[in-house]
């Protein structure tokens, strides 16, 4: 079975990073949301329950529990919503998987990195700043770059996609699941020469 229930202490958080609210609906800020819909549906769970200033939920990969979660608390303040979860289940900053868009990458190209900056992504600087560092596991969902120099960076990243960018940035939404499966089961190095 490809996911299934088990009642084992929580060992790793996923976090699915984006902006909560209609206006930020299917935009590329929110690749992480998108990924995490995408973990939804392969795990069977609905990452609804409100805890941690966050929508959960709680799966499994083999015998490693996991808390899946969506902060609400806008891209730029996820570290708070993190460092609540981490502490609760006390789970080390190694053990925490982000999920993000990434400007940097072609669009829907996805890249792991076992740890790292924040490359000038404001949810990820957010975690390494309140929970304590560059160690953790990230999946970075590529959205592109802006078409044009001058082009707001700000503007590019809440704007709506659709027609070939959609399609390839969900396909990649649905790879997410099966990168997270192998960074929780394989270890970060396996699953980056898998899916890098």
């Amino acid at each position: 079975m490809f996911f299934k229930k088990n009642t084992a202490p929580v060992s790793w958080i996923a976090v699915f990073l984006g902006n909560p609210g209609a206006r930020f609906e299917n935009t590329r800020h929110n690749a992480g949301f998108m990924a995490a819909q995408a973990v939804e549906k392969k795990t069977g769970v609905k990452i609804n329950r409100l805890k941690f200033n966050s929508f959960t939920a709680l799966t499994a990969f083999g015998d490693q529990r996991l808390l899946l979660m969506k902060p609400q608390t806008y891209m730029n303040l996820s570290g708070g919503a993190v460092r609540q979860a981490m502490r609760f289940y006390k789970v080390p900053l190694c053990n925490i998987v982000a999920v993000s868009d990434d400007v940097s990458l072609p669009v829907g190209k996805l890249r792991i990195r076992r740890r790292g900056s924040s490359g000038g992504h404001n949810g990820l600087g957010d975690i390494i700043d309140k929970c304590g560092g560059e160690d953790f596991p990230r999946i970075k969902i590529g959205v592109g770059g802006p078409p044009h120099e001058g082009y707001d960076m700000a503007d590019w990243v809440i704007s709506k996609l659709a027609g070939e960018d959609q399609k390839l940035i969900s396909d990649a939404a649905d790879r997410v699941a099966l990168a997270l499966e192998a960074i929780v089961v394989d270890g970060a190095e396996r699953a980056m020469a898998q899916y890098n």
